[in-house]
């Protein structure tokens, strides 16, 4: 079931879920605006006014995808946003910001 959960289909709508935004989440990471945490939601490395909003956007819809993922599957929503950070953060690409366990932003090699 794990691997259902957290397939390739789940990161990448997570990724991409908001691209009609004036700001894209690939745009706000690569910008160093914003990184992916363990807890399955982004967070604002920058903490200007538009990345704080940009950042409870996303989460919102990624709250709304888990939960829909969570029902269908019989888990809590957390369970399944703690697979997909891992997921995310794994496929952070280079230069991208993540937060470690230890809660200090670390940039991928």
């Amino acid at each position: 079931m794990k691997k259902m959960l957290c397939g390739a289909w789940l990161c990448a709508g997570l990724m991409f879920s908001h691209g009609v935004l004036a700001l894209t989440l690939d745009d706000a990471k690569r910008q160093g605006r914003v990184g992916e945490t363990l807890s399955g939601y982004i967070a604002a490395v920058k903490q200007d006014p538009e990345t704080l909003d940009f950042v409870q956007r996303i989460n919102a819809g990624r709250a709304e995808k888990y939960q829909e993922i969570a029902t269908s599957n019989h888990v809590s929503r957390d369970e399944v946003a703690k697979m997909a950070g891992q997921k995310l953060i794994d496929r952070a690409a280079a230069g991208e910001y993540v937060r470690g366990i230890n809660g200090k932003w670390l940039q991928k090699p």
